[in-house]
């Protein structure tokens, strides 16, 4: 029997980030890697939605949305799928949060920075030379001096999946909370030590344990799941049935080219061909090409050839 549930899910990442403030604080600095003046000492959560929710990804993605005493928001996501519709809505949904602050100061000077950060369960970056790179920064800076930025709006894209400890102390509760993300789970019957010995993990583990959830709360966890598992179940047959049709297509437009392509060819060994005898008869070259609609460079290559 499982001792533990997945912190990845809906009711499991709230519980321990939307309702914990201290636990969110910590996994916030310890992600943007804040230090000094720049660490989140408090914060208030948001609630409502930025964009309406799209029924097909609603389940998949879990949101955190905080504020800092400084005024900085930060929108916390958990994406248990990747799609590239995903930029677009993490750039929309910073973005309203950032406009939105004109609400309460109308002075353009006085908005403060929104960062959007991003857990995905999936791939984010597949080409080849980013195989083992799961932290991804964005910021809007200039393109050849990096060290100009223009702040307002920063993107951090974590993935999961390509996460793997180096136990570094001096990014170490950094690399507790992937871990946390990553290790514990409904096979999870022993907890990690180095997760046992942290105050903040340890706290979160607790909030973890099978035990701390009723009933219909683990019903609701449970139906999460295969909310979850259908809905990329069904992107999946989309994107297989698109393949399918994308390489029919491509075989109907290959077959349709190759019948074009070799009707034209036909149609030239023909017109070849007739120039030949034309030729062999003794016909003026002007006349082989009135007859055949080959050029005279044409007729002259027909000569070369003998």
């Amino acid at each position: 029997m499982a001792t533990y549930l997945d912190p990845k899910y809906d009711l499991t990442f709230k519980r321990v980030f939307g309702e914990h403030k201290e636990l969110c604080i910590s996994l916030i600095n310890s992600m943007l890697m804040f230090e000094g003046d720049r660490k989140v000492e408090s914060i208030e959560y948001q609630t409502g939605e930025l964009i309406p929710q799209i029924p097909a990804l609603k389940d998949s993605i879990v949101d955190v949305r905080c504020t800092d005493k400084l005024g900085r928001q930060f929108i916390v996501e958990m994406q248990m799928q990747w799609n590239e519709f995903f930029k677009s809505r993490v750039l929309f949904n910073a973005s309203k949060a950032y406009v939105l602050q004109l609400d309460k100061s109308q002075k353009i000077k006085l908005l403060q920075p929104v960062y959007a950060l991003n857990f995905i369960n999936d791939d984010f970056e597949k080409s080849p030379d980013m195989e083992y790179e799961y932290y991804h920064h964005y910021k809007i800076v200039n393109i050849q001096h990096t060290e100009k930025q223009i702040k307002g709006l920063e993107f951090v894209f974590i993935e999961l999946p390509k996460f793997h400890s180096q136990n570094r102390a001096e990014n170490k509760l950094h690399e507790l909370w992937l871990r946390f993300l990553t290790e514990i789970n409904e096979t999870t019957t022993h907890a990690p030590e180095e997760l046992l010995t942290n105050e903040y993990t340890r706290e979160a583990l607790e909030y973890m344990r099978v035990a701390a959830f009723s009933k219909e709360q683990l019903i609701a966890y449970d139906q999460n799941k295969i909310d979850i598992l259908t809905a990329q179940g069904m992107l999946s047959s989309a994107k297989d049935e698109a393949k399918i049709e994308g390489f029919a297509e491509g075989l109907a437009e290959g077959k349709a080219e190759g019948k074009a392509e070799g009707k034209a060819e036909g149609k030239a060994e023909s017109k070849i061909e007739m120039a030949v005898k034309m030729l062999e008869d003794g016909m003026a070259v002007e006349n082989v090409c009135k007859y055949t609609g080959l050029t005279i460079e044409q007729i002259y290559e027909i000569l070369k050839r003998g």
